[in-house]
């Protein structure tokens, strides 16, 4: 294969047509169930399910940030809005006065607990069912790896 083509050979445009419709459309779908039957977008779920499988479900609000890959002004935002719900309560963090933690509460627990059957039922329909486990194992550490490329992309290194 050529490596200096600009363009992509026949089987990466496949590969990187399938995972644009996945990385595009498969939030589109998860937003959709979640805002329909809990109010709440899939990123807002997402970091509800951080932050209960912290320690004692406290985060530094960075360390929060950086684990839903999210910026920390798009974070602040949403726990603005948890904050009103009750879900989070934000507080200076003991260790270090320059950062800020944020904890779930109960009614976070309770809200997260509400949304998770018919999530992540629809995640096993969207992105479990239609593969085997040998897909499921292949597909694994390609992601991991991609994963980890585009974090230290958006890193600066």
């Amino acid at each position: 294969m050529d490596t200096q083509s600009p363009w992509l050979d026949d089987d990466q445009q496949a590969l990187w047509q399938a995972l644009l419709t996945v990385v595009i459309a498969l939030p589109a779908a998860l937003d959709r169930q979640l805002q329909r039957d809990a109010g709440i977008s899939n990123f807002e779920y997402g970091v509800l399910a951080q932050l209960s499988m912290a320690d004692e479900a406290t985060m530094r609000l960075s360390d929060l940030a950086r684990v839903s890959d999210s910026s920390q002004p798009r974070l602040s935002k949403v726990m603005d809005r948890f904050e009103a719900r009750d879900w989070v309560a934000r507080r200076p963090d003991p260790e270090d006065g320059r950062y800020t933690l944020a904890a779930l509460t109960e009614a976070g627990r309770q809200k997260l607990a509400e949304s998770a059957p018919e999530h992540v039922a629809q995640v096993r329909r969207l992105v479990f069912d239609p593969l085997s486990a040998a897909q499921r194992r292949h597909l694994t550490p390609a992601l991991t790896r991609i994963a980890a490329t585009v974090r230290r992309e958006l890193e600066g290194g």
